[in-house]
């Protein structure tokens, strides 16, 4: 084919039916249910052996009553459920594909300063070998229900739960001040109102912790995960009983010394994470200081007044108030109970009515839900207190008859004497149902505490909450250690029957540092890094490229363009680049400083095309350092104080978008890189950026960078796809189409680096990959890598090169510190034993200096390795390409592949960010994919000129 144009021909254990059981070559089903109906009767007639029956996965506290239970005991008094039947439907045979799995650990490194080291990893003493966990699946259903389709597994019990509004335990009174009369009492209890509802609980899984032995063997198993995910929960369980805010594997307490402001009514929650992992020194407990986003609690209003940014209450905007507040729970000060907003009144209080027609269904609605949430019978969520409250009441008049009394919010709460001193004008919160409102004064509500906030930070919010959470290393050895001793995790009774003991000191373990790799700049100079940065002092960029029809464009009226060009223009030529005086300068007409940034960024551009004729090599936009409306410019300077450092790092960017290259690493000038530089070799860096947490309409967008004009391993394009909505793993990388074309990512990057190396072929692609986690690792290995071959096979190609396919985690609670300094660990720091994996090729590398807060290593794991690189050479080609960043002047923490994968993909969703997704992706007709989601809209095509280039840097 021609190369030329490409073308060719558990958070919680759970399960909602068995999980599939393995199958033993040379067994049939006959013999394994014997088998297991054998072990089965074992089991029971000793049930307290081998810590039997340890049933965790339903641990519920009712303070109702339990009618019906259909279940039976044994002579002991244990219920028969803990010993299942284990007839359990089996997978069937089919041939199976060989797969891909990742490799085993080839070696250690030995190159590097060693170093002592800890590691917020606790040392864990496991003996429970023999203990078994029963896994079951429950399922609640109402009575009025239909019956759950397809057949059930045979260990199946169901219970019947009433709940019953008939105790007066903690009525509290009616509304008002004061108590229920004789006759309201007596009305009450002939009110005998009940509900039934289903419990089914289904035996599912076994779960032996001794896969876990097995696993720090090196066996690992497909059970070692789920028998981890058991004592994770075991975990989450205690901090459970303690009232804690539970996310995935951390949990925050609502104590206020734990949280942070960071403007907008939201608040940073300092919790903990703690999770079990198998290591290569056995099972530890690994602790970290983690933080979550809450609801700032308090007053309703006050969180309104901060989200929005505003001193008045008068100043709300209630239209958006509605949106932010739906859904929100809070707590009535009058009733000292929490409901759910569904939403805001229409008319303000002293408008808004109630209409009461019957005084009986007052009281009895008043009554039964003070008992059913003093039972904690009901769900505050669901539970009608618009028919306990909306009050129909029947007033008498002389003559007998009944009548229809209309009466305002602010009335009613008037005359049952509760106060209102500012909330008359303003509208309530509706806590009831869609069809029967439940209107509160705004006065009355506070937000509960430790309410998640799911939506994207703003810049200035992530800014206060970096600087606020961050933790210098002794600080964060402190805390950690003392939560370890304050949760008394061997006290706990549940992982003292699995034979867990945990040491309260960090782990010690040693570790090896880097040296830099040596850097190329102008002239030929050689420059290099310490303490992981260097700079451009009297010095030139390697490669500066010439400028010479550029603009200014201005967004601030305060901003003096003619100073800030001649210093950029100056500082420019002491670096090498040349640069024209601008050929225009544009300032934005007042008359839209007050439009929203899509207007203005769209004015300005007529503006431009008004203005300019032929095409410019770029813009500069200058803007107000807050609240900066700009999006999809080319480059983007904020108004502050200008020096020669900040000047230079803008170049550095200007540079590498147009060209150029700033620096080289020496090996790579030199071709010195160890088996790179003898064999043609593409490097790949993928990443997928998502929409904002809860935009599940916002389509993922997908982005690849590879290396072209090899043996260059610093310059780089990109290629960007757009996908479905939250979806990981890449599925554009080979893109087949109806006329035989291959429109995917990588026959673009293939083409790209063919034509830029000399027409030279990969014989060898190295893969990095990064937002993936362990449970998605053979997606990687048998899905996207897979979809790499078919793409150059589609090009004509029957010898496939060598693949290395190499995943980076981040988003990881292993943290590293020195065990004899203060300080952070050095850059270069490498790690490849104790916290390791038993078995998988991994390894912490902390290439950066960490100069604010504790660093955080990157976690390296070698998913595949045709190329036959050595421990050491692959760990220092890992550790060279966090050194070839062009953005910056200081090592990164992650390869500059991944960064740029990051920050193309983040780039090309402002394409998307302010379509219409709904409206182009409706679901109609045409407009739908066969899968019957909606049809993800296509990126726009990137210029020609710009395609190639590194546009995102």
């Amino acid at each position: 084919m021609n190369w030329s144009n490409g073308t060719a021909a558990f958070d919680e254990i759970h399960s909602a039916s068995p999980p599939e059981v393995p199958e033993q070559s040379g067994s049939n089903e006959r013999e394994r249910a014997k088998k297991g109906e054998e072990e089965a009767r074992a089991e029971k007639k000793n049930p307290d052996s081998s810590h039997s029956g340890i049933s965790l996965f339903l641990s519920l506290t009712l303070s109702i009553r339990l009618g019906s239970m259909a279940s039976q005991t044994d002579e002991s008094g244990r219920e028969a459920l803990v010993q299942p039947s284990p007839a359990v439907p089996q997978r069937s045979q089919k041939p199976e594909v060989t797969k891909r799995i990742p490799m085993a650990r080839p070696g250690f490194g030995t190159d590097g300063r060693q170093i002592q080291l800890l590691t917020n990893h606790f040392s864990v003493r496991f003996s429970g070998n023999d203990a078994v966990f029963y896994q079951y699946s429950v399922s609640i259903k109402s009575e009025d229900n239909r019956v759950v389709e397809g057949p059930l597994p045979q260990n199946n019990f169901e219970f019947k739960v009433i709940l019953e509004e008939s105790s007066a335990r903690g009525a509290g009174g009616s509304p008002g001040n004061g108590s229920p009369t004789d006759g309201d009492r007596k009305r009450f209890r002939r009110s005998q109102l009940s509900r039934e509802f289903k419990v089914g609980i289904s035996y599912a899984a076994k779960i032996p912790l001794k896969s876990i032995t097995l696993a720090l063997k090196g066996s690992e198993s497909e059970q070692t995960q789920e028998a981890l995910r058991v004592l994770d929960i075991i975990l989450r369980q205690q901090q459970a009983k303690r009232g804690c805010l539970l996310v995935r594997q951390s949990f925050f307490n609502g104590e206020h010394t734990n949280f942070v402001d960071v403007g907008g009514g939201v608040t940073g929650c300092r919790g903990f994470h703690s999770s079990f992992h198998p290591t290569l020194g056995g099972l530890s407990l690994n602790m970290d200081v983690s933080t979550t986003m809450i609801l700032t609690p308090g007053p309703v209003v006050d969180f309104l007044l901060a989200n929005q940014n505003v001193k008045d209450p008068r100043q709300i905007d209630w239209i958006k108030a509605k949106r932010m507040l739906k859904n929100m729970r809070i707590k009535t000060r009058h009733r000292n109970m929490e409901f759910k907003i569904i939403g805001i009144s229409e008319l303000p209080c002293h408008q808004q009515t109630y209409v009461l027609n019957n005084v009986y269904s007052y009281v009895i609605g008043v009554a039964s839900f003070y008992l059913a949430f003093c039972l904690n019978a009901y769900d505050s969520s669901t539970f009608d207190y618009a028919s306990a409250c909306s009050f129909p009441l029947k007033v008498k008049n002389g003559g007998g008859e009944g009548q229809t009394v209309e009466v305002t919010v602010f009335d009613y709460f008037k005359s049952r004497k509760i106060d209102l001193s500012w909330s008359a004008n303003m509208p309530c919160l509706d806590v009831g149902k869609p069809k029967r409102p439940n209107y509160v004064p705004l006065e009355l509500c506070t937000l509960v505490s430790l309410q998640r906030y799911t939506k994207a930070l703003t810049s200035q919010q992530r800014a206060s909450l970096v600087e606020k959470s961050r933790q210098k290393p002794q600080e964060r050895i402190r805390v950690i250690t003392d939560a370890v001793r304050n949760n008394r995790y061997d006290d706990d009774p549940l992982l003292s029957s699995c034979g867990i003991k945990i040491e309260k000191q960090l782990l010690r373990l040693d570790g090896r540092v880097l040296l830099p790799p040596t850097l190329v700049v102008g002239n030929k100079e050689d420059c290099m890094p310490r303490n992981g940065r260097w700079n451009f002092n009297n010095k030139r960029l390697w490669a500066p490229t010439k400028i010479e029809r550029w603009a200014i464009v201005n967004f601030s009226a305060r901003c003096d363009m003619s100073h800030l060009s001649r210093e950029l223009i100056n500082c420019g030529r002491n670096k090498g680049i040349h640069i024209e005086r601008p050929f225009t300068l544009i300032d934005e007409d007042r008359q839209w400083l007050r439009s929203g940034p899509v207007v203005r960024v769209e004015k300005m551009f007529e503006k431009i095309k008004a203005q300019l004729q032929d095409p410019l090599s770029f813009f500069f936009v200058f803007c107000q350092r807050e609240r900066t409306p700009i999006f999809m410019v080319k480059h983007l300077i904020c108004y502050l104080l200008i020096n020669d450092q900040y000047l230079t790092n803008v170049l550095l960017k200007i540079n590498s978008k147009l060209g150029g290259m700033n620096s080289l690493l020496a090996i790579e000038h030199t071709r010195g890189l160890p088996i790179v530089d003898q064999t043609p070799t593409m490097i790949l860096g993928m990443d997928v950026s998502h929409g904002s947490p809860g935009r599940s309409d916002v389509p993922s967008i997908a982005a690849v960078v590879g290396s072209r004009q090899w043996p260059l391993i610093s310059r780089y394009r990109a290629s960007v796809r757009s996908q479905s909505p939250k979806v990981e793993m890449i599925d554009s990388l080979f893109k087949p189409q109806a006329n035989g074309k291959d429109d995917g990512i990588i026959r673009e990057l293939l083409v790209d680096f063919y034509k830029t190396s000399g027409a030279r072929k990969p014989s060898q692609i190295i893969i990095f990959r990064d937002g993936v986690s362990e449970s998605q690792f053979n997606q990687v290995l048998n899905i996207e890598l897979n979809q790499i071959i078919q793409a150059f096979e589609h090009l004509g190609e029957k010898s496939l090169p060598k693949f290395t396919v190499i995943v980076a985690q981040k988003n990881h609670h292993t943290k590293l510190f020195q065990a004899d300094a203060p300080e952070n660990v050095p850059p270069g720091t490498v790690v490849d034993s104790k916290i390791v994996h038993p078995r998988n090729f991994d390894f912490y590398m902390c290439a950066q200096a960490g100069m604010i807060g504790t660093s955080r290593p990157t976690h390296y794991h070698v998913l595949l390795d045709e190329i036959g690189f050595s421990v050491d050479n692959l760990q220092k080609f890992v550790h060279s390409l966090s050194y070839v960043y062009q953005r910056s002047t200081t090592a990164i923490s992650v390869v500059a592949p991944i960064c740029y994968a990051h920050l193309a993909a983040q780039q090309m969703s402002q394409f998307v960010k302010f379509e219409d997704i709904t409206e182009t992706s409706s679901g109609q007709g045409d407009a739908s994919s066969l899968s019957g989601q909606p049809a993800v809209p296509d990126l726009p095509k990137l210029h020609e000129n710009v395609c190639s280039s590194m546009f995102f840097c």
